[in-house]
């Protein structure tokens, strides 16, 4: 009879902080690959990406001027920003390029990212464990790529606008440093990306026991009040901003009660299946 093939060693903690180092190697690789091309195709990432949402004819700003019109009013129908954005430092223009191109690479790379997270961790995991969470890399890339595309085409042009607007005085002219601007661009962007991994985040935390749907429903006025603090923080300060924000993460909050309860009934339907197979 031939030998069963004998389990595969169990990897020691230098094991694991190799595999690690080589996983953390091939991320860093994909985002500098994808960095690179930003870094030459600067004309399309700049001129129409990074500052499209401080031009009068972007989409966001068209939709709601014709949304105002209809209203009766013409809040965002403008011709003419009223500001400049300038580089005031030898290096401004080199620094914002090389970084902006950097960000572009993890924003764009960050399925692959996941893809190397999900090769690390899911040798550990059960089967059932790997069947259960097999769309997880698609379902976070997408959830991910919403709250870019959120943040980029909401956030940011409401931000700009708000702050472009604002005045203190008459006597004081909005020029804004590069710097500044692609901050709040990149902060508007990544931002909601993170947010809106909430369900994500409400999953792991339900499989590993620190999550259930009771919790979640009985700190919901809890969570409410961190919502509004989270999206006063990523907006400009006015009311229909912080709303446009506050009404998707409410949403995914539900969501997230929705999957939590998935999760335990999942949970306890095997446990039922465990104890029928030992009996």
């Amino acid at each position: 009879m031939k030998k069963k093939a004998s389990p595969e060693k169990e990897m020691s903690f230098l094991d694991h902080l190799e595999e690690l180092r080589w996983h953390l190697v091939r991320s860093t690789l994909a985002v500098l690959i994808v960095a690179v091309l930003a870094f030459i195709f600067k004309r399309f990432i700049f001129d129409v990406l990074i500052f499209g949402p401080s031009k009068p004819d972007f989409a966001t700003y068209s939709m709601f001027c014709e949304i105002s019109r209809a209203l009766g009013m013409d809040t965002f129908c403008f011709q003419e920003m009223p500001f400049k954005i300038q580089s005031r430092t030898m290096a401004g223009q080199f620094s914002a390029h090389m970084w902006t191109s950097i960000y572009a690479g993890i924003i764009v790379a960050f399925p692959y990212i996941l893809f190397e997270f999900w090769r690390f961790i899911s040798p550990g995991l059960k089967e059932n464990e790997r069947k259960s969470s097999r769309g997880f890399i698609v379902i976070a890339s997408v959830l991910f790529f919403i709250g870019v595309l959120f943040g980029y085409y909401l956030i940011t042009p409401l931000s700009i606008n708000f702050l472009g607007n604002y005045q203190v005085s008459d006597e004081v002219i909005n020029q804004f440093d590069l710097e500044s601007y692609i901050g709040l661009v990149r902060t508007s962007v990544l931002a909601c990306g993170i947010v809106f991994e909430l369900p994500i985040l409400m999953y792991i935390l339900t499989k590993i026991g620190l999550v259930t749907p009771e919790i979640l429903r009985k700190y919901r006025k809890f969570a409410l009040i961190i919502v509004l603090v989270l999206s006063a923080v990523i907006t400009p300060p006015d009311i229909v901003s912080q709303i446009i924000v506050a009404i998707p993460i409410l949403i995914l909050y539900e969501v997230s009660i929705y999957i939590s309860k998935i999760v335990i009934r999942n949970q306890k339907r095997e446990e039922r299946r465990r104890k029928m197979g030992a009996g």
